[in-house]
């Protein structure tokens, strides 16, 4: 594995993301092409960065480690705080142009464009898997709880995880 590439991939889906989880696309064609990722990695690595502390972009320090020891946790967080350093200029002249309709509508574009990669990856990830009638129910109530915001998102996922362990941990 070169460490420069690796690097690199992880700087690229930094660069081009949006959100959270929206470098999961890039990394996912990358790092399964090159045969340096599992499937099972961005699981448990999404999983991990869920339940840890902090950013949910996070989880890529996950992957990191998971496909590449310590040094791919460091790679990793280095892809992810450069792009901060580097927008910044970039910010101060998106402040002249805001209040333009075509730059608004950019934005806005970028941001479906986003959300149509991160659902394609949940699906190529998704699409060796089974999912049953009583994963999907589970997940419909988990997210119908949190937008109700009644009960906090935590708490909604410990109830997930306990209707999901009841359903199938115990065959």
């Amino acid at each position: 594995m070169n460490p420069i590439i690796y690097f690199l991939l992880f700087l690229k889906a930094s660069l081009f993301s949006f959100g959270s989880v929206g470098n999961l696309a890039s990394l996912h064609r990358d790092l399964l092409s090159k045969g340096w990722a599992r499937e099972a990695d961005f699981g448990e690595a999404l999983a991990i960065g869920q339940f840890s502390p902090g950013s949910n972009g996070l989880w890529t320090v996950s992957l990191g480690y998971l496909t590449y020891g310590l040094p791919g946790a460091c790679l990793a967080l280095l892809s992810l705080l450069l792009p901060p350093l580097l927008i910044l200029p970039l910010e101060a002249a998106y402040h002249r142009i805001e209040h333009q309709a075509w730059a608004q509508a950019v934005i806005r574009s970028l941001s479906l464009v986003s959300i149509g990669i991160l659902l394609s990856a949940a699906w190529s990830i998704l699409d060796g898997r089974t999912i049953d009638i009583g994963s999907v129910l589970i997940c419909l109530a988990a997210c119908a709880l949190c937008m109700n915001r009644r009960i906090g998102s935590f708490l909604t996922l410990l109830l997930a995880m306990g209707v999901g362990y009841l359903l199938y941990g115990l065959r």
